[in-house]
């Protein structure tokens, strides 16, 4: 029925497939905006119990949380990076109205192609961008590509090692004055816990506040999902 019904439905203009691509576009931009609020929301949320964990002298669940806000940050910062890479195809395709008034179709865009393929390695609008680029493909404004898999585990020893740099830094910023406070002795004990034993002392010292701190581990958690 629905091949029918798609055989039946006049085929688009190229100013009218243009149009229908920008609409779209601005529909994924608003729902990139929605995700960067969400994320900033949840982070206010972790910085309080940031500021609880470090007064109740709990540097390792204060150090968790804030690894936490520094991979929402970046998360963040990827997605203010989507939104201007949609903004630009947008505006791209704009620019190719003109020329299709003239020749009658949509011409290929090398710019439009390399914007689009970037996005197609980006989790947050692989999908979409898939979808534009089947439909851009057919309508003549790229190439076919190739949507090689992203090979994210090459990075991530990197991500990692910058994830760590930035802890220290968010811990300062938020709880800086209360974790200052702690004795020397306490807080080396407390921030740098040997590898083999830091992740059962984390879950227990987070197990330890949820009562104080209303779920801290479900707060991590939806941390988590508005990342995604």
């Amino acid at each position: 029925m629905e091949k029918v019904k798609s055989l039946l439905k006049p085929k688009q203009t190229p100013q009218q497939q243009l149009r229908e691509w920008q609409r779209r576009l601005r529909q994924e931009c608003r729902v990139i905006e929605r995700q960067i609020r969400d994320v900033e929301r949840e982070e206010k949320t972790v910085q309080k119990a940031i500021k609880e964990a470090a007064k109740r002298n709990d540097m390792t669940s204060a150090k968790s949380l804030a690894k936490e806000i520094v991979r929402s940050r970046k998360a963040v910062n990827r997605l203010h990076e989507n939104k201007a890479q949609l903004n630009s195809i947008s505006m791209h395709l704009g620019e190719i109205v003109a020329t299709a008034r003239t020749v009658g179709h949509l011409s290929k865009s090398a710019e439009v192609m390399k914007l689009v393929n970037g996005l197609m390695k980006a989790p947050e609008v692989a999908a979409t961008m898939q979808e534009f680029s089947k439909e851009m493909t057919k309508a003549g404004v790229i190439e076919e590509m190739v949507n090689d898999a992203v090979d994210t585990a090459l990075d991530s020893e990197d991500i990692e090692e910058e994830i760590e740099e930035e802890v220290d830094k968010v811990l300062a910023a938020i709880a800086g004055e209360t974790a200052s406070q702690l004795p020397d002795a306490v807080r080396r004990e407390k921030v740098q816990q040997p590898v083999a034993t830091e992740a059962a002392s984390e879950e227990e010292a987070i197990a330890e506040g949820v009562d104080d701190e209303g779920e801290l581990e479900e707060i991590r958690a939806r941390l988590a999902k508005v990342r995604s």
